[in-house]
């Protein structure tokens, strides 16, 4: 069961000991599946439009008190995309400028393997997502700091991908 409200208000925001507040974000992805439902090598990344524009973004918010930072990451991930998933390993911490509020952020990024796409979730209405290629996402992103989180799940996801080819060449070898 999913809970279809937002959480709002900054009243359990976390803050680090530089008073940066600190945000939690996700780089929902799937590989595309082939019309004879074989699942292929070609990765594709969920964007979402920010709520009050048409910049595309990967989903992220306030990193609270109550959860931890994979849980806001998936909290995260529901709210704003609509998508369900498991939240793998982190992909970094950056330290950015608001260009809205002048403020400074602690970003934490993660990458989330998507196994459900929800029909409703809590910001449908403000919010349009897209799934696209690597290079069309990164084209659309606003953000430096999550095409670097972009880049570096690409180059995980592809070291990954290589050695389970070359495991499995290596188990055909012997028989």
């Amino acid at each position: 069961m999913v809970c279809l409200v937002s959480r709002t208000g900054r009243h359990l925001q976390r803050y680090d000991d530089l008073g940066r507040r600190q945000v939690v974000g996700c780089i929902p992805y799937r590989f595309k599946c082939s019309s004879d439902g074989t699942i292929s090598d070609d990765l594709e990344v969920l964007v979402i439009s920010s709520q009050k524009g048409q910049k595309m973004m990967f989903p992220k918010g306030g990193w609270e008190v109550d959860e931890s930072r994979e849980e806001a990451a998936l909290r995260e991930s529901v709210e704003e995309a609509g998508v369900l998933g498991s939240v793998e390993c982190e992909l970094g911490r950056w330290n950015f400028i608001s260009k809205s509020h002048g403020t400074f952020y602690e970003g934490y990024m993660f990458p989330l393997l998507v196994k459900e796409e929800l029909d409703l979730w809590p910001e449908q209405n403000v919010r349009q997502r897209a799934w696209l290629n690597v290079k069309e996402a990164r084209d659309v992103c606003q953000h430096w700091w999550m095409k670097e989180a972009l880049d570096i799940l690409v180059e995980r996801l592809t070291s990954s991908l290589q050695q389970q080819k070359e495991q499995n060449m290596s188990i055909c070898s012997l028989i």
